[in-house]
């Protein structure tokens, strides 16, 4: 259907998985470069020209390599829950935690060509290889080859990548303590008294204006930069 595609819409993108590696920078101590392989299920609506335009699925991926500081650490963790039979994890211990809290990307727009043109701006022309918790998402199996043509999908990702690392803290501990004051509630005589110490809410009445949203679009643009 690709291959007789003449325009190709996306309906739908999802991520489904991100794969994270964590390696430390030579020459930068503290530094540690994390590599972030993206997965998306998209949803297509493709048009052949005639009659109504057909669903496809298929597998889109981006790569993206951050530089974060992370200190270090030398010390080998171990735990009661550790592999016996995997030593190599326990070489990597020390090494910080990366996380990526993402949410859903924003389709930006769709290209069909021939597979022997690269668009500009793209990377590679073929696919990696791919885990096999992400094929389990597809019902037939993924073609990463061949075809006569190519859908390029432009996405727009918004995410926040940190790294994370166990440290020792001192916190101030107190022993069990018992009320001392009674909480007093509302009487159930008279429940108006209790009705009318309540806010009324007016933001429920009326919608936000565009001023509202100045602090998430300062918060946006400030992990932009």
């Amino acid at each position: 259907m690709i291959d007789s595609a003449v325009s190709a819409k996306c309906h739908k993108a999802e991520l489904i998985w991100c794969d994270i590696e964590v390696e430390s920078v030579a020459f930068n101590r503290g530094f540690y470069s994390v590599d972030v392989g993206y997965y998306y299920y998209v949803t297509l609506d493709v048009s052949m020209g005639v009659g109504r335009p057909v669903k496809v699925c298929g597998l889109a991926t981006f790569d993206k390599r951050v530089i974060l500081f992370g200190s270090e650490g030398n010390a080998k963790i171990f735990s009661s829950v550790s592999d016996p039979d995997n030593a190599a994890a326990a070489q990597k211990a020390h090494l910080p935690t990366a996380v990526v809290e993402a949410v859903d990307p924003i389709s930006l727009s769709v290209k069909v060509i021939d597979s022997h043109l690269t668009p500009q701006g793209t990377y590679g022309s073929e696919l990696r290889d791919v885990p096999s918790s992400v094929r389990d998402f597809f019902e037939d199996d993924i073609l990463l080859s061949g075809g006569e043509k190519r859908v390029y999908c432009t996405l727009g990702q918004f995410s926040i990548i940190r790294l994370e690392r166990d440290t020792q803290l001192v916190m101030p501990c107190y022993d069990f303590c018992m009320p001392e004051k009674e909480c007093i509630g509302g009487s159930d005589d008279n429940p108006c008294d209790l009705f009318k110490r309540i806010k009324f809410p007016v933001d429920e009445f009326f919608p936000p204006v565009a001023g509202d949203y100045t602090d998430y679009r300062e918060l946006r643009d400030s992990l932009c930069r």
